[in-house]
């Protein structure tokens, strides 16, 4: 299923750290190139114009699980990630916020030079694709994002961003060039969105009149035209992750197979040995941003018990973990480009492990107490947000400041 739509986020302010940004350039490249190795440029596109997969994967990366800075920050870290190797992969990335958005044609005219696909063409479908949302579809918001996902063989995505200052609430459009065949005829496969009441949609089919007429509709009232949302995703105002906003049944076959299964009695798995249990509940749930299929997404808050956020909900970013989950995706990775047949075998068997530990398992562990745990125990991972490092919980500062008196 080609999936695209519109998803509501409230608006975040600030910029992400440089701590963050450099190791979400690099997550975002490792996913990237495995997915392309695994599946090819084509899929990584159709996952771009998913929605829930889009917020998924800014929540694995370490950003705040709902804002609406995960566009700006994702889209920029697989710019930063994809670009320099574009050749090697086959993929492109354009555009970006504010004055970089208005150099999405000229960027797409120089892809075109390099590739040999039609560059006036893929302008002009960014330019189509902004004025559809931005004017087309009058729903209160204004475009101040975009960005244009384009691979080799001439297959796209269109992400781009809107903002509502009045109900300090952002929205995100996704496009799929293979999912609509008429830029003014529901190019939107589904649209997501929370219901604003009547809105002026002219990309519906009931419009054809009133499009071949535009200019008397500056006179009459669009009643033909208006649409009320019926489906929508929202994500809520509150900064903390709750039990209501994840699959707890889905988390906690992820926190047993990282926590209670010995991995060693899988073979897929035994490269992975030595790796904390800790690393191995971030690869799982990375595993599942790779190979996971739409389904897996219904929940993408889930997604932050692979790295935290940076606002520390659900935890702060524990950048040991991090990293070492960096490494065991780059060292598959390079593995993989030498010795084909083995490619990211045990990566990918996580998710398929932790799937089938689902089947039989019922959510006993208190919700409250696996956040609290990780909060209690962040500082061993070098937590971090945006305001400084995590410490550690006051009984274990006052063991330590014990310790250190009888050793110095």
């Amino acid at each position: 299923m080609n999936r695209s739509g519109h998803t509501d986020l409230p608006l975040h302010h600030g910029s992400v750290p440089k701590w963050l940004a450099d190791r979400m350039a690099k997550l975002g490249r490792a996913i990237t190139e495995v997915i392309v190795m695994e599946y090819g440029t084509e899929v990584f596109i159709q996952k771009v114009s998913d929605p829930l997969w889009f917020q998924s994967l800014g929540a694995v990366m370490g950003m705040d699980w709902h804002s609406s800075g995960i566009t700006t920050s994702v889209v920029g870290a697989l710019k930063r990630a994809i670009n320099p190797i574009s050749h090697d992969l086959g993929l492109y990335v354009c555009g970006g916020r504010g004055k970089y958005s208005r150099n999405t044609p000229q960027e797409l005219m120089e892809v075109g030079q390099k590739t040999g696909l039609n560059g006036s063409e893929l302008a002009q479908s960014s330019r189509l694709t902004a004025k559809v949302d931005n004017t087309a579809v009058q729903d209160g918001f204004n475009i101040y994002l975009h960005s244009f996902f384009v691979s080799r063989t001439g297959q796209w995505s269109v992400v781009q961003q809107g903002m509502n200052s009045e109900t300090a609430y952002a929205r995100r459009y996704h496009w799929h060039s293979q999912a609509f065949s008429d830029y003014l005829n529901q190019p939107h496969t589904s649209v997501y969105g929370k219901n604003q009441g009547l809105i002026l949609n002219l990309t519906d089919r009931t419009a054809d009149n009133t499009k071949a007429s535009i200019v008397q509709l500056t006179k009459e009232k669009p009643e033909a035209i208006q649409k009320e949302v019926q489906r929508y995703i929202c994500m809520p105002a509150h900064h903390d992750v709750r039990a209501k906003d994840v699959d707890l049944k889905r988390l906690g076959a992820t926190l047993a197979l990282a926590h209670d299964t010995d991995i060693s009695k899988f073979d897929d798995l035994l490269l992975l040995q030595g790796v904390g249990p800790r690393t191995i509940q971030s690869l799982t749930l990375v595993s599942e941003v790779i190979y996971g299929t739409p389904s897996r997404f219904s929940d993408p808050a889930r997604f932050s018990f692979a790295h935290g956020g940076k606002d520390g909900h659900p935890f702060p970013v524990p950048l040991k973990v991090y990293d070492e989950t960096l490494s065991v995706l780059r060292n598959g990775i390079e593995k993989a480009k030498i010795d084909r047949s083995e490619k990211l075998k045990a990566v990918e068997s996580l998710h398929r492990i932790s799937r089938s530990l689902e089947g039989d398992f019922e959510p006993n562990a208190n919700f409250n107490e696996v956040v609290e745990r990780e909060r209690r125990d962040s500082y061993k991972y070098g937590g971090m947000t945006v305001t400084g490092p995590a410490r550690p919980p006051k009984t274990a500062q006052r063991q330590l400041s014990l310790f250190e008196a009888w050793y110095f």
